[in-house]
């Protein structure tokens, strides 16, 4: 298991061109987050939020700025090492689950296992979904299961390896309010450092800050 990681992103820009003229999606944000800190990210739609937080899990490079994950410069590596230390340094977790529909939770769990590199898993697979009280569920395939009971197992696929880093893009955002105050209590008690986008302000004010983005810009 990694300890968790500090997170500090130094003036990072990331602008795109569009036919309808270029769009700076993150514009000079400059934010660090204490190892086993967790900071929410807000803002209205289109602000960056989920760019921003592509730039820090290393999904993308800023065209200007740095990204540092712990002491390595992320934003300076080239995409093999990038995605190596994805693997194994971050757990990510979005709104949809993207659990894999031909396999089983306990089986979806495990791919992780297998994209880091340890091999099979079953009974450590086994122990994590228990952990997010899927005990009974292990065999179920995902259309099996209810959409809080799925992000329950995005939830321990991100978590199996013992990452340093969880990130979360709106990760609440299709379950109701009890599914989604599980799912927070699981992030939270992962003692991992952690980084959410989300429109969800009850789910934002458990965590630590939040740092508001319009324009592209950061305003804590």
């Amino acid at each position: 298991m990694t300890a968790p990681l500090g997170i500090r992103v130094e003036g990072v820009r990331k602008h795109y061109a569009t036919p309808s003229g270029p769009v700076r999606a993150v514009d000079g944000v400059t934010l660090a987050v204490e190892p086993g800190g967790s900071v929410a990210i807000v803002g209205p739609s289109g602000c960056g939020k989920s760019t921003l937080l592509n730039l820090i899990g290393g999904l993308e490079t800023p065209m200007d700025g740095r990204v540092w994950i712990g002491d390595r410069e992320l934003s300076g590596l080239p995409e093999p090492a990038r995605a190596g230390l994805r693997r194994h340094a971050f757990g990510l977790v979005f709104q949809s689950d993207n659990l894999l529909p031909f396999l089983t939770a306990r089986e979806n769990v495990a791919l992780q296992l297998a994209l880091s590199g340890d091999g099979d898993g079953d009974a450590r697979c086994d122990a994590m979904l228990a952990e997010v009280g899927l005990a009974d569920h292990a065999d179920k395939l995902p259309d099996q299961l209810s959409a809080g009971q799925r992000q329950r197992v995005a939830v321990a696929r991100a978590l199996i390896h013992g990452p340093g880093v969880l990130l979360a893009d709106e990760p609440t955002g299709s379950l109701d309010a009890a599914a989604s105050a599980g799912v927070v209590d699981l992030l939270l008690g992962a003692g991992r450092t952690l980084v959410v986008v989300t429109h969800d302000t009850a789910l934002a004010r458990r965590l630590d800050r939040t740092v508001e983005l319009r324009d592209g810009c950061a305003r804590a």
